[in-house]
């Protein structure tokens, strides 16, 4: 499945098209390395996150085409949050895209 997609069925991120804006502004990485929205993703990823002042570290469990907003929170386990301080980018520092 392509990572802006899942992005937006396990409800990290509540648009496609910001999931995409936010992948192709390098701010997501799968284990470990930058990548793009169409970038395929599989079970057992560990993708990382940067939202604004907060990083999300999350591993996917599952993988599927549609999720209902109960079964989302299944699709990933939160392995860490890092809150950091400093400046940010005001673009993607929309805290309300993060549904845990």
């Amino acid at each position: 499945m392509r990572l802006d997609k899942f992005l937006k069925v396990s409800r990290l991120v509540k648009r496609r098209t910001l999931a995409k804006e936010i992948c192709d502004a390098g701010r997501v990485e799968v284990n470990g390395r930058v990548a793009k929205a169409g970038a395929e993703v599989a079970v057992l990823d560990t993708l990382s996150i940067r939202f604004g002042h907060r990083t999300l570290l999350v591993r996917i469990d599952r993988i599927v085409e549609q999720a209902r907003k109960e079964q989302a929170a299944e699709l990933y386990t939160v392995l860490g949050e890092d809150k950091r301080t400093g400046t940010s980018d005001k673009a993607f520092d929309d805290e309300d895209d993060l549904e845990d």
